[in-house]
């Protein structure tokens, strides 16, 4: 593996991550892109940044690419090739977060602080070979500990880590999320403050919902259903490392010094706590396409799907093939994929997706009975309507998704209550 300095620690595909021993763990701080989405908003973060280590506090902050950039760039990918080799994108993606940590090190730098910027293999982020979802294997910090003992902020690119080959590897859409949880465990930190541009987490998307409302603190569980159902403020890989290893996370905004929402374990109320059932959220996908399959059984599709990183969503099988999604995955990714082993597919890419989110929705099936009705009453009609044990989600027209998710929040989410909160959530 690595002969890098420090103390090791496991990751999301091992062991028990292994805190660094220090009296004071740093704070742990991750910027999203639209924190860091140009020079002004670097200078705001390196500002804050100075001015926590100031107060003498040590800070480790994990950058994002800048605004669009990972878009961008992934965009050239696919114009170069339909089906790009997975190294070699990874490669091209984590350059955004390269340039980042190396400005916002010069902002640091002209307000007269020192920064040190590191990448992932500096970072001591080292992962398995799966380019394009890699899974984390271990962190080494103790580059970071000496930059940390000299007086440094440390910045290290989020997104990205480094094979057992020295190869450079990225840990799917939304990864920073990931790095700056295992970062702070790695760190022996209990906390990791991660800020973008909302303030909180909400019950619904406000830019969609106006009366959707933000919460001070959600439970781990809840948020992973959410952010497995299309939210986009945390990566849902994020939540399972926080579990894993005990770590709370504070989402907040970048842009004010206001307290965001807390996502942490909560003290349950009574023997089960909340009511068996209760709706925690509404949460959506814009685009969600629908892939039409045959001549090739669905082992197979599973598995080239896999080969590239693709992971198979809701599957109904017909009598002549069947139909999936795969959520967050490009569908242009997903033809080709099936095109190269000569499965006939096609796509319908005019939906969405929409789910209610409830942790006991087994066992309260007027909650889907609910749902449907109102829809029905409504004239929305679901392509597909699928349920875990965690969140009913229906498929339908993407021209109808802003409608069906204000509808859901109308029927689930109560009024504002004194004595009770629910989870909130920002749908991307």
């Amino acid at each position: 593996m690595s002969t890098s300095r420090g103390n090791a620690a496991s990751g999301d595909g091992g062991k028990p991550l292994t805190p660094v021993k220090t009296s004071t763990p740093p704070l742990v701080w991750k910027f999203g892109g639209t924190s860091v989405a140009d020079h002004d908003r670097l200078r705001a973060v390196a500002e804050r940044m100075v001015a926590a280590r100031r107060s003498g506090r040590d800070v480790v902050a994990v950058l994002s690419a800048m605004g669009k950039t990972t878009d961008e760039l992934s965009a050239m990918a696919y114009r170069m090739s339909a089906r790009p080799p997975l190294r070699e994108l990874d490669a091209l993606l984590s350059v955004g977060e390269s340039i980042s940590v190396a400005l916002a090190s010069m902002a640091i730098a002209e307000l007269g602080a020192h920064a040190v910027s590191l990448n992932g293999s500096q970072a001591g982020i080292w992962t398995d070979d799966r380019h394009g979802n890699a899974r984390l294997r271990e962190i080494r910090p103790g580059r970071i500990r000496e930059a940390l003992a000299q007086g440094s902020i440390v910045l290290v690119t989020g997104f990205q880590g480094v094979s057992a080959d020295g190869d450079v590897t990225t840990l799917g859409r939304g990864g920073s999320d990931a790095s700056a949880v295992a970062m702070a465990a790695a760190l022996g930190a209990t906390e990791c403050e991660i800020f973008t541009d909302v303030p909180a987490v909400f019950t619904a998307d406000p830019r969609v919902v106006p009366d959707a409302r933000p919460l001070t603190t959600i439970r781990h569980a809840e948020m992973l259903e959410m952010a497995e159902a299309g939210a986009g403020v945390l990566q849902p890989r994020s939540v399972e490392l926080a579990v894993a290893h005990g770590i709370d996370i504070h989402l907040r905004s970048s842009f004010s010094d206001e307290q965001g929402t807390w996502i942490r374990r909560q003290e349950h109320d009574g023997l089960e706590g909340d009511a068996p059932g209760d709706v925690a959220g509404i949460a959506h996908r814009r685009h969600e396409s629908l892939y039409a399959v045959k001549d090739i059984d669905l082992s197979s599709v599973a598995a080239v799907l896999a080969g590239r990183g693709i992971a198979m969503g809701s599957v109904l099988p017909g009598i002549a093939g069947f139909r999936f999604t795969a959520p967050d995955a490009e569908p242009t990714e997903v033809t080709a994929t099936l095109d190269a082993v000569g499965a006939s597919v096609k796509v319908d890419e005019e939906l969405g997706a929409v789910s209610v989110v409830s942790l006991g929705i087994a066992r309260r099936p007027d909650i889907a009975v609910r749902a449907l009705a109102a829809l029905d009453e409504a004239g929305i009609a679901p392509r597909l309507v699928t349920t875990t044990p965690g969140r009913l989600c229906v498929l339908v027209d993407s021209t109808l998704v802003d409608d069906a998710v204000r509808l859901m929040h109308t029927t689930f989410i109560p009024p504002a209550s004194p004595s009770r909160e629910v989870l909130v959530s920002m749908a991307g």
